[in-house]
């Protein structure tokens, strides 16, 4: 058969000019987009010649090497949806950051990016199996395909993997045993195989140097240490009373009977008694029965009437005690609100991994971390040690049960690196139950506030700018995700910016504000207020921008905002008046004292004068008066990023271990209290 004329000359061409396709990167990143942003909404500025162009056009995430080669593609949360094989020709690809997009199908064209170092998959629809090829990638320290679609055996290829720091396959449908990685990965810090479905014998070293929390939400799993249920002779799960285990059989008339009485016994039984005396005992017996099963159903039903009004007295306690109180207990029939006994027994989930009955909520030991205008964060731990996050609503709803729902929905659907997961909801007329993943490392505001004085750990300029961008990811989030909407996070401030345990900021409470009369949510929610807000009384989302605003400003000085609720720096009235930020930052940078304005712990470092400066300028963009003036979350995100460009080098030199191009900080064990 005779070729045609266009494939003899794509061969020709291939044939005299090999190197122009290897290195096209840009032709592949064209392609990508073409597969994932279907309307070309997503990926705007992705037009030119050249992804690596030298004309000063840049492809947003895209960076490249001296050579023209492209080396970096990072694109977290940008809904993207569809495959990633085109990206098999970035052979010169040493971070890989797609977190928190649709992408869908296989990663084995990944596994062709042998130069590979950071590689965040995670939150996406990933499907098929880990491929055994993974075993290519030698260079690679941080490997992250959690929360996909995953399913298969763990690869023995990720042993070869010798230079991995971090390992993270949770939330996936993994199934199989897990390798014992203890010996060929000596320097990995991080590993997390939870909520699987991985069975077998658990090697005892894994075990000691990860923890119970790494394997959490594997049934199948066994071991030698505790709490692990010892394993059968096969490297099965042994049921905790084996001896006295029996299996029924599927066939009802081949169950074993075991007799009350033998013959003999019968026999003697009826010796002694007619047949009219034994039914007159049976029906004695039955009416006393009776009537004693009434009065205990009266009884308990009295008592689960006057214990149900509440859950138990708040009380702070460092050592454990039980969440809010004693276990609630419910009356049959319905209340006013239409809840009925069932529905009031029920946590509402949004995630299928990781759930658990209310009772077990009621039971576990809990410690209050704080007290606010809406209700009482605790921080409880139940059974099976799982921690949780558990915010108890302080009248804090004048709506009824389907409108508190619908709100719930608003809030569940949202997920995000930089939001704090919503994990459960629970609904009773005088009970209202929020369930929170539980974050360990404070918030921003400890972090930059808490033990000012002699032995403070100071909070560096690196880490600050990193929080600062985590949590304006997260608000953008919520903006564009409501933006028809226009609903408000309402409650922005630094006490409301907590850190995960990889050290990655998240926004904490929002849609709080949906249940509260708009006329009384200003004065309820404890954000910093923009000025718009004392005549129009109502949150919105050009207010959220005015207060990141002010957020950013707190972060630049080192200073509380000190007229807003939840300052808690002392103040003597004579000799420290009240002053609002923004209008101090303004007046000193009017009377050109700029170095006047930044926290003394940043003045120490060298060399980032010019970006001090440019990061005031974002936070006093936020803040000026008038809302139409101010500039959307995103844009805010973009002026950041451009910022911290140039600080953030892609070179050979580069220390990995401090996986500063990651979207997660190095997890820090400094035991910050507070949520």
């Amino acid at each position: 058969m005779k070729p045609k004329p266009n494939s003899l000359f794509f061969l020709f061409s291939f044939l005299l000019f090999p190197f122009s396709f290897s290195s096209n990167d840009t032709h592949s990143l064209t392609l990508f987009r073409l597969q994932t942003d279907a309307h070309g909404s997503l990926l705007t500025n992705w037009t030119g010649i050249s992804a690596c162009s030298s004309a000063g056009h840049s492809w947003a995430g895209v960076k490249c090497s001296a050579s023209g080669r492209v080396i970096f593609l990072s694109l977290p949360s940008h809904s993207l949806r569809g495959p990633i094989s085109s990206l098999s020709l970035l052979d010169q690809l040493r971070v890989l950051d797609l977190h928190d997009n649709r992408l869908n199908g296989s990663v084995l064209s990944i596994t062709n990016c042998t130069n590979l170092r950071l590689l965040y998959l995670n939150g996406n629809d990933f499907s098929d199996e880990i491929p055994p090829e993974i075993s290519s990638l030698k260079r690679l320290v941080r490997l992250d395909l959690s929360d996909n679609n995953i399913h298969g055996v763990i690869p023995n290829g990720l042993t070869n993997l010798t230079r991995l720091l971090t390992l993270r396959l949770q939330n996936n449908e993994l199934s199989g045993e897990i390798p014992d990685l203890s010996n060929s990965l000596p320097i990995l810090k991080e590993l997390n195989f939870s909520n699987n479905e991985l069975s077998g014998r658990l090697p005892d070293n894994l075990f000691k140097k990860f923890g119970e929390s790494s394997f959490s939400g594997n049934e199948g799993i066994c071991g030698s240490s505790s709490p692990l249920p010892e394993c059968s002779l096969t490297g099965g799960n042994v049921p905790a009373d084996s001896s006295s285990s029996q299996t029924v059989p599927s066939n009802p008339s081949s169950i074993p009977q075991t007799p009350l009485l033998t013959t003999q016994d019968k026999t003697k039984s009826h010796k002694g008694l007619s047949h009219g005396a034994i039914a007159a005992i049976v029906i004695a017996n039955c009416v006393a029965l009776l009537v004693l099963t009434s009065f205990l159903v009266a009884y308990f039903c009295g008592r689960e009437r006057s214990g149900s009004s509440k859950v138990g007295s708040e009380r702070r306690k460092s050592t454990a005690s039980s969440y809010g109180g004693s276990e609630k207990k419910y009356s049959n029939g319905n209340d006013s609100d239409g809840t009925n006994a069932t529905d009031k027994s029920r946590l509402v989930f949004f995630d299928r991994r990781q759930q658990f009955q209310l009772e077990d909520l009621l039971r576990a030991s809990a410690e209050m971390l704080g007290k606010g205008n809406l209700g009482s964060v605790y921080k409880a731990v139940l059974d099976d040690g799982c921690v949780v996050a558990v915010k108890r609503l302080k009248d804090a709803n004048p709506c009824g049960r389907k409108e508190f729902e619908q709100y719930m929905d608003v809030i569940g659907k949202l997920k995000h690196q930089n939001i704090v997961r919503f994990r459960a909801y629970y609904y009773a007329k005088e009970e209202k139950l929020l369930v929170y993943d539980y974050l360990p490392n404070g918030s921003l505001h400890s972090l930059l506030h808490g033990n000012r004085g002699p032995g403070r750990i100071p909070l560096d300029w690196t880490t600050r700018i990193s929080l600062v961008l985590g949590a304006s990811r997260g608000l953008v989030k919520i903006h564009e995700e409501y933006n028809a909407s226009k609903i408000p996070h309402g409650n922005v401030k630094s006490s409301n910016v907590l850190l995960d345990k990889n050290g990655v900021a998240c926004i904490s409470d929002f849609g709080l504000s949906l249940l509260l009369n708009p006329v009384h949510a200003i004065a309820r929610m404890g954000g910093y207020k923009a000025p718009e807000q004392a005549e129009i009384k109502r949150l919105s989302q050009k207010a959220d921008v005015y207060s990141f605003g002010v957020l950013l400003l707190e972060v630049l000085t080192g200073k509380e905002p000190s007229q807003y609720p939840g300052s808690t720096r002392p103040r003597v009235e004579e000799e420290e008046p009240v002053v609002d930020l923004p209008k101090w930052v303004r007046s000193v940078v009017k009377e050109e004292w700029t170095a006047e304005v930044f926290d003394q712990e940043l003045l120490r470092y060298k060399n980032i004068e010019e970006e001090l400066v440019s990061m005031l300028h974002v936070g006093l963009a936020c803040v000026v008066s008038q809302p139409e003036k101010r500039p959307t979350m995103a844009e805010v995100v973009k002026m950041i990023e451009d910022i911290r460009v140039e600080q953030s080098p892609l070179g050979e030199d580069y220390d990995e271990s401090r996986n500063s191009l990651s979207p997660s900080l190095p997890t820090t064990e400094d035991g910050l209290a507070g949520y």
